[in-house]
Parts: structure tokens; sequence; C-alpha cells
């Protein structure tokens, strides 16, 4: 069980830097070159075709039509009402107001786990999840990038819906995504978020000009396809069956630190005691959360108490 954890951690650790590395390639991207809609629909059905080839060549899984309809709504959550409003809302208010809501992920899961699935709100991992949040936090508030647009209460109501649908993703589908393999997991979900978002996305992806698209704007769609969803997306699940919902959203702040260090490369950013003291909160944070007890390790301790308390 504990290399499956590692196994887990390893591959969280991985997804949110591949997603880290793609926020600051996204935003050249967008709203300039196309359209939040038209970006969206390309990593979704980016990876509707790439995880269907690869089914292909794996064992088939037998999936009943009660999971498939879990599956359903679970790509609504983890997709088409994460995705779609969290651009939308990006678009109405100020980027650093939109990474501040959405550092708030491991708050909502840990209040969604305690009340969905009865997971403890332990000390230690309040104090992870306040460590970790300092740590995105203070990358946030140190960013020298240009702030574009500004702050809007819809806008971030909407991010925060967002961030809130894929906190229920977390919380209510763990069972159903320990049953099946990644690829049969999000072949599913990304064939299901594809056809609801395609309403939504059909009229400014007809709307776009590709002729005026260079091919180094091919190439950062191809590394959002290819690396940002389908290997991101590969490895989610892998995290997800064996990690608490808390410690698997504790990932997401690592996020920040890696876009940073990405900023810096490309030389639109500098390096700081910032930069440095933010990933030591981080790393830190998401190590104390670990280290907090679970719900099946409290009632085991407390059953072995009462087991070896002096009877009356």
């Amino acid at each position: 069980m504990e290399n499956k954890k590692l196994t887990g951690h390893i591959a969280l650790f991985s997804a949110n830097i591949i997603f880290g590395m793609n926020t600051p390639i996204s935003r050249t991207l967008m709203p300039e070159i196309l359209s939040p809609y038209t970006l969206t629909f390309f990593r979704l059905a980016g990876g509707l075709i790439l995880f269907w080839i690869v089914s292909l060549f794996l064992k088939k899984e037998k999936v009943p039509a009660k999971d498939i309809l879990l599956l359903f709504f679970a790509s609504l959550f983890a997709l088409v009402l994460n995705q779609l409003p969290f651009f939308v809302g990006l678009s109405m208010t100020s980027p650093i107001d939109a990474s501040i809501v959405v550092t708030m992920l491991p708050i909502v899961t840990m209040f969604l786990a305690a009340v969905i699935i009865k997971e403890p709100i332990t000390l230690m991992k309040t104090i992870g999840v306040l460590v970790g949040a300092s740590g995105a936090l203070l990358i946030v508030f140190n960013s020298t990038a240009d702030e574009v647009g500004h702050s809007n209460f819809w806008g971030n109501i909407i991010v925060f819906g967002a961030v809130t649908s894929f906190a229920i993703y977390l919380t209510v589908f763990k069972n159903l995504i320990s049953r099946y393999s990644p690829v049969t997991i999000m072949k599913w979900m990304f064939l299901f978020g594809t056809l609801v978002s395609l309403p939504f996305c059909y009229k400014p992806l007809i709307e776009t000009d590709f002729s005026l698209l260079t091919s180094g704007t091919f190439w950062r769609i191809g590394y959002m396809v290819v690396f940002a969803t389908f290997f991101g997306y590969l490895l989610i699940p892998v995290g997800q069956k064996v990690l608490r919902p808390t410690t698997f959203s504790m990932y997401n702040y690592v996020q920040p630190v890696v876009a940073s260090l990405m900023a810096i490369f490309i030389g639109i950013d500098t390096f700081g005691y910032e930069q440095a003291l933010a990933a030591v909160l981080v790393f830190s944070g998401v190590y104390i959360v670990t280290q907090s007890k679970s719900k099946a390790q409290l009632d085991a301790a407390k059953a072995n108490k009462n087991l070896n308390s002096p009877s009356n």
C-alpha cells in the first residue's frame, strides 16, 4: 500500500508540474490568438481522441451502464463545470484574483470531504492546508507580470464555482475512479465532456481563422493537448485512487510555483527569495497534510484504545 501511495504522490506531483508549465503557455494564446472556448474545446476534443486511440491497444474493461452514467456526471464536475466556467470567470476578472480563488481548492475539498465522506478535519490537516496556501499566495502577490483586467465580483464567483465543481469531483467520485484504469476513466469522461461542451464552444470554434495561426501557436496548442491534457489527466486517477481528497487537492499549490519558475526560465520574471520560500511552504504544507490521520486511522486507534482499556 505504501508503494501505491508513493506512486500516487509522484503521479500528482508530475501532473501538477505539467499543469504549472501550461499556465504561462496557455496565457500566451488567450484571448488575443484564440478564444478561451476554442482553447478549452481543443483540450477536450484532443483528450477524447488520444484516450480512445490508446484504449484500442489496451485490454478492454467492461463498464456497466450504471458506472457509465456516473462517469457522465464525473465529467460534468471535473471537466465541463470546471474548465469552461474557469475561463469565463478569468475573462471577467483579473488573473491575480482568479489565482487567489483557485488556492481555495484544498480548503473547499477538506470541508466537502468532512461533510460527504466524513473525513475528519484535524488540526494537523488544517495547518498543512494553510501553510501550503500561504506559499501559493506568496507567489501570486509577488508576481512581477503585468496585471490584465480588473477585479470583478461575479468573475470571482464563477471561478469559485469552477473550483467547487472540481472539489466535488475529488470527493464524490473517488470510489468510482478506483474501479477502473486511468485510460478507461478518461476516455469516457472526455467523450462526455466534449459532447456537453460543444454547444458552448461551437460558435467561437467556427469563427476561428486557422490560416492566421503560426507554427509556434500550433506547437503551444500541441503541448496543451498532449502534455497538459493527455498525460496530465492520465496521471490524475493514479493519485486519486490511493490518496485522500484533501491530500490530492494540496498538489494544486505546486502549480503557481512551477508557473513562476517557468516565467523565470523564459525571461519574463526574476528569481528571488519569495519563490524559494513559497516552494518550501508549499511542499511543507503537502507533507503536513500527508502526515495527518485519516478517518480509518482514527477509527482504528479508537478501537485499539477501547480494546486495551481495562474492563469495568
